[in-house]
């Protein structure tokens, strides 16, 4: 997510506002977070009311009287504290403001699985449907279509997922392909899964393998990792025969190919420019 200085500062003001709001042991996190993510939804179909919240040329308090009235009573008061930081503060562009908000429902989501214990069974869930949806092009197809309606399509998540993943990971899920527009739900749950890795203070490394990795192995290459970046790096592995041997490992923008395959490819260049 890529948000102007203005919008970057708003964040940060309603990201403090949400710590306070969650620290509160009255506060159900997973509530705050389905009901941020509301709202995100109904801002995304009503322009003129985004446009309304997020209006640099009106006063903070007008901002958030009108949240206020539209709220009050269909939403738990931590949800409308944060939604208070979020409309008093200015934003770059109305589409910024409800992708703020629904970073904020996310955290709040994720707060909610690292109160519970759930965190790590959330992030291997997420990794696992992003590989799903990226092996099956016609899913993600069907996915990010612009013509499918919001409920098509979560009816579509739902009956691939339900009750087999945590109902965090299951709204995030349903958040990202809401939201798609087209654009394809891949980036969106790969960003899912390392939201959900940095809150254990871990990157992500992407590992295929050509054949499966035992626990000793899984290990060793975690501990390499960790040393070559000097931080902690959580593992998703997939295994895929087709590289023949070995394994790639990405890290960000960084690739590290030791597969058979890989290796044959780069001798096919070298004798190619011979």
């Amino acid at each position: 997510m890529t948000l102007h200085a203005a919008s970057r500062e708003a964040l940060g003001l309603a990201e403090e506002r949400l710590g306070e709001v969650l620290a509160d042991a009255g506060a159900d996190a997973a509530t705050v977070g389905d009901e941020l993510l509301s709202v995100v939804d109904l801002l995304d179909r009503e322009i003129g009311l985004r446009r309304a919240v997020s209006d640099a040329s009106a006063t903070s308090e007008a901002r958030t009287g009108l949240v206020r009235r539209l709220f009050d009573g269909k939403l738990s008061e931590p949800a409308l504290k944060v939604l208070d930081a979020v409309a008093g503060s200015r934003w770059s562009s109305p589409r910024e403001l409800t992708d703020g908000l629904e970073s904020l429902g996310r955290s709040a989501l994720l707060t909610s699985a690292e109160k519970t214990g759930n965190v790590d069974t959330v992030e291997s869930q997420l990794f696992q449907v992003a590989r799903v949806v990226a092996n099956h092009p016609e899913l993600e197809k069907a996915l990010s279509d612009l013509t499918g309606t919001a409920e098509a399509k979560r009816t579509l998540v739902r009956g691939l997922f339900a009750d087999k993943v945590d109902v965090v990971t299951e709204t995030l899920v349903e958040q990202v392909v809401r939201r798609a527009k087209g654009r394809g739900v891949g980036v969106g749950l790969d960003t899912l899964v390392k939201l959900a890795a940095e809150r254990r203070q871990r990157s992500v490394a992407y590992v295929t393998s050509a054949n499966a990795l035992t626990d000793e192995q899984t290990a060793q290459l975690g501990a390499k990792l960790d040393a070559i970046y000097g931080r902690p790096i959580a593992l998703h592995v997939e295994v895929d025969p087709r590289l023949g041997g070995g394994l790639v490992v990405r890290v960000g923008d960084e690739v590290i190919d030791g597969s058979a395959a890989g290796q044959l490819a780069a001798l096919r260049k070298r004798l190619a420019r011979a």
